[in-house]
């Protein structure tokens, strides 16, 4: 049997959404291990002077517990 856990995270980019939701899963994939999946809640932007400078997602990401040994 296994056991998951969800985390909520914000993750952001210049680029676009897409790009801001790898980078959110590369940057969690450094401390959490068996990452299986995300939700994407809410997507946001920033505009300064009438022009988007930011994408912003949070998100549900998803990962599996690692038993006992």
């Amino acid at each position: 049997m296994s056991v998951a856990k969800v985390i909520e995270i914000s993750a952001a980019s210049s680029e676009g959404f897409e790009d801001a939701v790898r980078q959110g899963i590369a940057r969690a994939s450094e401390t959490v291990n068996d990452i299986r999946g995300a939700w994407i809640k809410e997507q946001q932007v920033r505009v300064e002077n009438g022009k988007i400078v930011e994408f912003r997602v949070d998100m549900k990401v998803t990962f599996v517990l690692r038993g006992k040994s």
